[in-house]
């Protein structure tokens, strides 16, 4: 079969149908998912798919006809009942024969479990062969992701691997692991040299989607480690909290027929984050204010996102030496100290990260109760010319990055640096593109940001 102009072998999705919309809430469970009125969108690629049908959405995890030690598994994590994107994919994801899946749901909702609980169910574990592959756009969500197969296979013999840098002892040959979760970059050279073997690839799963068909790097990457799996039986799922339109298209062609669970845009970005934007002088200012500040971002842990990794490592530096205790983290430390920096965030050793980019995406850390855009996250940062003259928001980017906190329905706080008239229109593009005013506080008056 020959690739057409995208790179694809698989053709392009025929006519769906089949659409039925109605009002969703989370399962106020054990899990503490969130408490939501949005609209699930249901999509059925099969036009004789019945909505009434009892199996189009599960109230247990017990209808699922799971294996019993996956079940014993998903009520050790705490879950007592499936979520409402859960129980409306999971009888889709677990049908036989497998069929594609396009999922967008917001952080907090339960998407990991219902594809990692999907990689397990496809899993033949009597067979040591890779049977399912996850890709992830970061280090930190593959391990996260890692951590959940891991909790939800506690009671089977699942064998699992890690495709991201130095993860692989020096030398190693072969991978049999049945799951290996990674990057597109490591996946796409161990299954290259023939370290993991695809040939029994059932399930491919893409956490963050949006993200890895679109980035540049990692969409071809992606397409790679797709075009390397066996042409037919593989079935593929895609999940983000965001999709903008020109990779719903694509993906769409990436996953043909597919089934999709989305929720309705105007509820992408989460009501129970409080954005505040504070009005600098300049650039030094903004360093000022983020130092004053320090006292709230240590009450409970605080996220700082900066534009560029010399940005972040010169403001640990520089707080760093005035008393304060912070940390950086961005994709050009070494594998082990990124590993080691994460973790001790998320053990809440560490109170604050300064960053990146790098866990703007699907990070789960509880204990964050505020993020601060020190830069806000642009789009055609500079022309041809090297100015900076056409950049605009990167409005995707922001609904992730916010949303790493007010977690599971938790309560949380935004705060935008503004410090001239460019990063001002960019904050009034992002408050008119997601619908939602962003407060102002008074730099000179951080009790009443306190008292906010």
């Amino acid at each position: 079969m020959e690739k057409d102009a995208d790179g694809f072998y698989s053709p392009a999705a025929p006519g769906i149908s089949g659409q039925k919309e109605q009002p969703a809430e989370e399962a106020d469970d054990a899990t503490d998912l969130i408490k939501s009125s949005f609209e699930v969108s249901v999509t059925l690629a099969d036009q004789q798919a019945d909505p009434n049908s009892p199996l189009y959405s599960a109230k247990t995890f017990e209808q699922l006809g799971l294996h019993a030690d996956l079940l014993k598994g998903i009520y050790d994590m705490g879950f007592s009942k499936p979520s409402k994107i859960q129980e409306r994919a999971l009888p889709l994801l677990l049908s036989n024969p497998p069929t594609n899946m396009i999922g967008q749901s917001q952080s907090g909702t339960g998407k990991t479990a219902a594809f990692v609980l999907t990689m397990l169910s496809r899993v033949d574990f009597t067979k040591n062969k890779t049977q399912a592959l996850c890709l992830a756009p970061s280090r930190e969500l593959a391990r996260q992701i890692m951590s959940v197969v891991v909790a939800m296979g506690k009671f089977t013999p699942v064998q699992t691997e890690y495709a991201i840098k130095d993860s692989l002892p020096k030398g190693a040959s072969r991978v049999s692991a049945q799951v290996v979760v990674g990057t597109p970059g490591t996946m796409t050279d161990l299954i290259r040299r023939k370290v993991i073997d695809v040939s029994e690839v059932k399930v491919f799963v893409l956490d963050e989607a949006d993200n890895m068909l679109d980035q540049d790097g990692l969409g071809d990457q992606t397409l790679r480690v797709k075009n390397m799996l066996p042409r037919t039986g593989v079935q593929i799922i895609l999940f983000s909290a965001t999709f903008p339109d020109h990779v719903r298209t694509f993906a769409a062609k990436f996953a043909p027929s597919a089934n999709k669970i989305e929720l309705q845009k105007n509820d992408l970005t989460v009501d129970n984050i409080h954005q505040f934007y504070l009005d600098c002088k300049n650039e030094e200012h903004k360093y000022d204010v983020l130092v004053s500040l320090y006292e709230l971002l240590t009450i409970g842990q605080s996220i700082i996102f900066c534009q560029h990794r010399h940005t972040a490592d010169r403001i640990a530096q520089r707080m760093t030496l005035e008393g304060h205790k912070v940390a950086s983290l961005h994709g050009a430390k070494d594998a082990s100290e990124r590993d080691s920096i994460i973790d001790s965030f998320r053990e809440g050793r560490e109170k604050v990260l300064i960053t990146t980019n790098v866990i703007a995406r699907g990070i789960d850390i509880l204990q964050v109760n505020m993020v601060v855009n020190y830069d806000l996250p642009l789009l055609n940062e500079r022309d041809n010319w090297g100015n900076k003259s056409d950049a605009r928001p990167d409005i995707e980017t922001y609904i992730h990055r916010i949303g790493r906190t007010g977690r599971f329905g938790r309560k949380g706080i935004s705060i935008n640096f503004v410090h001239d008239k460019g990063t001002w229109a960019h904050m009034e593009q992002i408050e008119s593109a997601t619908g939602k005013h962003i407060q102002r506080i008074g730099t000179n008056d951080l009790d009443e940001m306190e008292s906010k």
